[in-house]
């Protein structure tokens, strides 16, 4: 099983000098990737996400990639239709052009209604926008020149360029348990769930995916919390990885940056002794 993990870019331990140790932490520690979320803006009051200080997470994984060499760059996930997908189509490619090809883009359809709203994105459409954003970046990606006429989203591509297209190609793992979900995340390269699935919940996940998709190649991938038992971790993954999850990114729940840090050097070494 591959292992990833959530970089500290929430809250009030989250800054450049935060998010640069944890990458090279991870990428010492034989990680394989590092992951962010995203919020743009939230309500005042609400009960999630637990602060309102979140790092842009394209920005925070530039950041990540330019002390790392190795590590892979995955979002957890991109909220698409919130987004217009043309000038998040040239980041993500950018981005992975200057990473040499270490990006993994999770994308999901999002929750929040207020964000939506204050972005000026039909919540109520957003499945809609999903599927549309998504073929439009891969157009702008692989088409030379591309054309493509919005239905959900406003944009008119009439014989247009953007280069440079991303390489080697970003893979897409979706987020997300709906069936409309899961037959997006077959069409695509990989799926990307939560905690909130039970490894006996996640077992028919994989059993439904792998009809479609049975190669290797795609990816069933969950993120976790990182408990503090390390045993009671241990078995958490291997109850995954029992049911099919090829790779697991695991999230540090500490509020400050040297708890953070200490418990995925902790882990980390626990893992490294392991293997």
């Amino acid at each position: 099983m591959q292992i990833g993990v959530h970089l500290p870019h929430v809250g009030y331990k989250a800054g450049p000098d935060s998010i640069r140790r944890a990458a090279e932490q991870a990428e010492g520690l034989g990680f394989d990737d590092v992951w962010v979320s995203e919020h743009i803006i939230v309500p005042k009051d609400a009960s999630y996400p637990p602060s309102a200080v979140f790092y842009d997470p394209v920005l925070t994984l530039t950041w990540a990639a330019a002390f790392t060499k190795r590590v892979r760059l995955g979002t957890s996930v991109l909220v698409l239709p919130m987004r217009h997908p043309v000038p998040l189509a040239k980041e993500l490619a950018t981005l992975q052009n200057l990473s040499e090809g270490r990006l993994i883009l999770g994308a999901g359809t999002g929750w929040m209604e207020a964000e939506f709203d204050a972005l000026g994105a039909p919540f109520r459409e957003r499945g809609k926008r999903m599927d549309e954003g998504i073929a439009m970046m891969k157009a702008v990606w692989h088409d030379d020149p591309v054309s493509f006429q919005g239905r959900f989203i406003p944009a008119k591509i009439d014989v247009m360029r953007m280069l440079p297209p991303p390489s080697p190609p970003i893979p897409i793992w979706i987020g997300g348990v709906s069936e409309a979900a899961l037959a997006r995340s077959a069409r695509l390269d990989g799926w990307h769930g939560s905690s909130r699935s039970t490894p006996a919940e996640v077992a028919a996940i994989v059993a439904r995916l792998r009809r479609d998709r049975p190669e290797a190649s795609f990816t069933i991938s969950m993120r976790v919390p990182l408990e503090k038992d390390h045993a009671a971790m241990h078995d958490t993954l291997a109850a995954y990885e029992a049911v099919g999850v090829q790779h697991m990114v695991v999230e540090p729940k500490e509020r400050g940056l040297e708890n953070w840090l200490s418990a995925v050097e902790t882990f980390g070494r626990a893992r490294l002794r392991a293997a």
